[in-house]
């Protein structure tokens, strides 16, 4: 398995999002299926699994924890803060305060069955409480040897600099894709300038880059992308044009639209690992084959030639959810 730096973490190059196993897609996955993923995964080189508190709530942490209770040597494990959790409305809203960031680690700890958090992200900033208290509150908790890294997700490159004077950030956990390439303006500049990581979830546009969705799709009723203006069938047929695009490269090269994908996002910048999830082996294999990849120089020019005439149809999130990201 090729490796990567974030900050001084090394990493896996590609990492794993496991939201999607218990939590935004709707299905309900075995459980016993998705930790032999998870497994598999590991037997592969895969090092970096993420996860949040979130995510079910609770219920994503704890399958991790399963998984890798007894393989923790051969993992590092990211979650996060950040949301205000009550019954029936796990995001309803942001809370980073310093009493509630400790109360939200020492639930992590004990669901992820672990000592020590590999990676701590603020899951979204929160406006009512000032970075630099956020950062400070971290940084107790890696003296106290809770958590060993820093990190904040879906933060402005400004934001980004005042918790770095604090407490060092280690990585950025950032949507980032050949269809939403936002971080490119100001935060991954910033990212090289003060050595730290991007960590890119998404990297498959929620598995529409795949090309295995289009304007006939249904999604469960559970399934976030239900509400993502970005999925409704006037957008996904609308961006059908950044799926031709991969799919031209990929018919030259004998790889899949998703490898085509996860290899643009690599061949970007050494310090960015990408996050796929999946429930499913097959599209497990598939992506590790994306780092066997080589795109070459006219690809990639190619690539780059065409995406900048294409602007994603949809915004990412509904209004209330966009709101709560500080780009």
């Amino acid at each position: 398995m090729q490796k990567r730096m974030l900050g001084n973490l090394e990493v896996s190059a590609l990492g794993f999002g496991c939201m999607g196993m218990s939590h935004g897609y709707g299905a309900i996955n075995d459980k016993a299926e998705m930790i032999k993923i998870l497994h598999a995964a590991v037997d592969r080189g895969v090092t970096l699994f993420d996860t949040a508190e979130v995510y079910g709530p609770y219920t994503n942490e704890e399958l991790v924890g399963e998984a890798f209770a007894k393989k923790r040597d051969k993992v590092l494990i990211a979650t996060k803060f950040g949301f205000d959790i009550k019954p029936g409305d796990p995001i309803s809203g942001c809370d980073s305060s310093p009493k509630r960031i400790k109360q939200a680690v020492e639930g992590s700890l004990k669901r992820l069955k672990i000592d020590t958090i590999d990676l701590l992200y603020q899951h979204r900033v929160d406006p009512t409480v000032p970075i630099q208290e956020v950062a400070g509150t971290v940084r107790d908790l890696i003296q106290q040897g809770k958590v060993k890294h820093f990190g904040l997700s879906e933060a402005s490159a400004q934001t980004v600099r005042k918790a770095h004077a604090v407490q060092p950030v280690t990585a950025v956990q950032n949507e980032y894709s050949i269809w939403w390439r936002r971080p490119e303006q100001e935060l991954i500049p910033m990212l090289q300038e003060l050595n730290i990581g991007l960590v890119a979830y998404s990297p498959l546009g929620r598995g529409y880059l795949t090309g295995k969705i289009d304007e006939k799709t249904e999604f469960a009723e559970k399934d976030l992308r239900k509400i993502l203006p970005r999925f409704s069938p006037e957008s996904i047929k609308a961006n059908q044009v950044f799926v031709d695009l991969l799919s031209r490269i990929a018919a030259g090269i004998n790889a899949t639209p998703a490898q085509v994908a996860l290899a643009w996002v690599l061949a970007q910048k050494p310090y960015i690992s990408p996050i796929p999830g999946t429930t499913k082996m097959h599209r497990l294999l598939e992506n590790l084959g994306a780092l066997d990849l080589r795109l070459s120089a006219a690809d990639l020019a190619e690539l780059d030639r065409g995406a900048s005439t294409l602007e994603a149809h949809g915004a990412r999130y509904p209004e209330r959810l966009e709101a709560m990201t500080n780009l």
